[in-house]
């Protein structure tokens, strides 16, 4: 559509979201480079700067039928505005974090979450509703609380009705509330509606015309979409994808973008009359002649027993090499965030090593989203300590299960998953080897240099602060490396702003005393996440010949 590529990005709260909509007649967009909102015409491809304040990022970008919607982030505090004429006028401030603005079909009605620090908003958020005003300002700005406490995402109206997902009864349900009614739960399964809202913009759950309602439920790490006409029991659709996300309705379809095991992204549009399913774009096969390893989904309990369950999926190994013999070598992947999940959808790095004879399990250890709030919350404070437990565990339920080779285990993360790698590594006798992809190491360092938005999350994940603090030290990679005594390799950006290079630089120079030789790849022009084709390649091949040395 466009005469040349056009970035799309948000940077509100470090992650974005919501960096992209449509009017009726026109498409938004938030511009990766300068964090601007652009107007792009859809006939002609031509692009129009909208909003011009240089010291400011937006994200969260929402149409309410007259208007542009979206959360302003500007020298440490956010705002909810309105962009007309290109001139963002402030709707809301004075609270720490905004996202999700919704408004009701009449216009007369905003509804929107926040939250504040030191809280993330899967551990503490809050639904608020105002009235709109004739000239577009809003008045009688309310905090609408939970029964008990809880987290509000995804705010949306059904007619006059508001309707959100809350877990303040364990799981992310849809709630609808009313004046008078209160609180009342329109799907009381079991199971998260939404994963954790690490950016703007998510969107999970759909009100349908003529009434009915499009849901997805995650369970086990298996994303499922379900349909329901008005008064009439819900249907599963597309059952052979796994994961659905930014569910966005238009006319009589609703459509949402989709994942599945052996097939890249597609778009679905979903008749909201008779629940039709059909696969408008995307889909390709990724690698086509190529065999995939499938996913098989496994489910451990946690030693106290009361606990949910954990899961992850294993990718048994392709002949090669390293697989002539049975069980074969094992790679334990650990999934970043830490709130986030390892997902059944096709994922490439998996499959490279697959094809490389390993066999790779992807965790969900505790913490991660899909399992309720308690599943959620119970790394608080326990970062480092219960996820390395289920780790372990999940590497001891696969080699009882014969489907790894005891003393040929390895664990690999990126990011927060680094961190529990490298933990692992320091604190666990299970593992012959480990990856760190610019992982955590120094979580005091990390505590003075992250964003806003995380600034009081590493206290909520190793408890309070203090200079010195043995929990802090027992639980930092770098002051315990020097109990480190199997191979480690690191691959890190050095633009990382996230974990510095030298944070990665000390950690291997601390393994070197103990007269370990880690791996380290340093790529100068990446960030915290490689981007670069010719560098991920690279990392790959590395990678390769790592873990075969270590099972040689």
């Amino acid at each position: 559509m466009l005469s040349k590529p056009l970035g799309v990005r948000s940077d509100v709260n470090g992650y974005g979201g919501g960096a992209l909509c449509a009017s009726p007649d026109t498409l938004y967009s938030v511009e990766s480079a300068s964090q601007q909102i652009v107007a792009i015409d859809p006939s002609s491809g031509r692009c129009t700067a909208l909003t011009s304040d240089t010291n400011a990022c937006f994200g969260g970008l929402v149409w309410d039928g007259g208007r542009l919607l979206a959360v302003r982030e500007s020298n440490g505090e956010q705002q909810l505005v309105a962009i007309e004429y290109g001139r963002p006028t402030v709707l809301h401030s004075g609270l720490d974090f905004y996202s999700a603005p919704a408004v009701s079909s009449d216009g007369q009605r905003l509804a929107w979450v926040s939250w504040q620090l030191p809280d993330m908003p899967w551990v503490a958020s809050t639904l608020w509703i105002a009235d709109v005003s004739g000239d577009g300002s809003l008045r009688n700005a309310k905090p609408v609380t939970t029964p008990e406490p809880g987290c509000v995402q995804q705010p949306l109206f059904d007619g006059d009705k508001l309707v959100a997902l809350s877990d303040h009864q364990d799981w992310w349900q849809p709630w609808q509330w009313g004046e008078a009614g209160g609180w009342q739960c329109l799907d009381d399964v079991r199971a998260d509606g939404a994963n954790a809202p690490w950016q703007l913009g998510e969107s999970h759950h759909l009100a349908l015309p003529n009434g009915g309602w499009l849901r997805v439920r995650f369970c086990d790490g298996i994303g499922q979409l379900w349909w329901q006409k008005a008064n009439v029991r819900l249907i599963q659709l597309a059952e052979h994808f796994v994961d659905f996300r930014c569910l966005r309705l238009h006319g009589t379809n609703a459509y949402c973008l989709a994942r599945s095991v052996d097939r890249l992204d597609s778009v679905l549009r979903i008749d909201a009359a008779s629940g039709q399913v059909q696969e408008i774009a995307g889909g390709e096969s990724p690698y086509p002649g190529v065999k995939l390893a499938t996913p098989e989904p496994f489910v451990l309990q946690t030693s106290e027993g009361d606990e949910p369950a954990q899961s992850g999926f294993y990718y048994p190994p392709f002949a090669g090499n390293e697989s002539e013999s049975f069980p074969p070598p094992l790679i334990l992947i650990a999934h970043g965030g830490p709130t986030s999940m390892a997902y059944a959808a096709i994922n490439p790095q998996i499959q490279f090593l697959c094809h490389q004879g390993f066999a790779v399990a992807d965790v969900n250890y505790r913490g991660s989203s899909g399992f309720g709030r308690a599943g959620r919350l119970a790394l608080a404070g326990q970062w480092g300590l219960v996820d390395v437990q289920d780790m372990e565990g999940a590497a001891q339920h696969l080699i009882d299960a014969g489907r790894a080779a005891p003393g040929r285990v390895a664990i690999q993360g990126r990011s927060a998953g680094g961190y529990t790698a490298l933990m692992a590594m320091a604190t666990s006798i299970r593992f012959a080897a480990g990856v760190s992809q610019f992982g955590v190491s120094d979580p005091e360092r990390l505590r003075e240099l992250t964003h806003r938005f995380e600034s009081g999350y590493l206290d909520w994940l190793l408890g309070p602060f203090e200079e010195g603090s043995g929990c802090w030290q027992t639980r930092s990679p770098l002051a315990q490396a020097h109990r480190i005594q199997r191979p480690v390799a690191f691959f890190q950006g050095g633009k990382d702003r996230v974990v510095v290079p030298q944070q990665t630089e000390v950690m291997a120079n601390a393994i070197r005393v103990n007269g370990q030789q880690p791996l380290v790849r340093l790529y100068p022009d990446e960030g915290h996440g490689f981007r670069q084709a010719a560098n991920q390649i690279d990392m790959l091949r590395e990678l390769a010949n790592f873990y075969h040395r270590v099972f040689a």
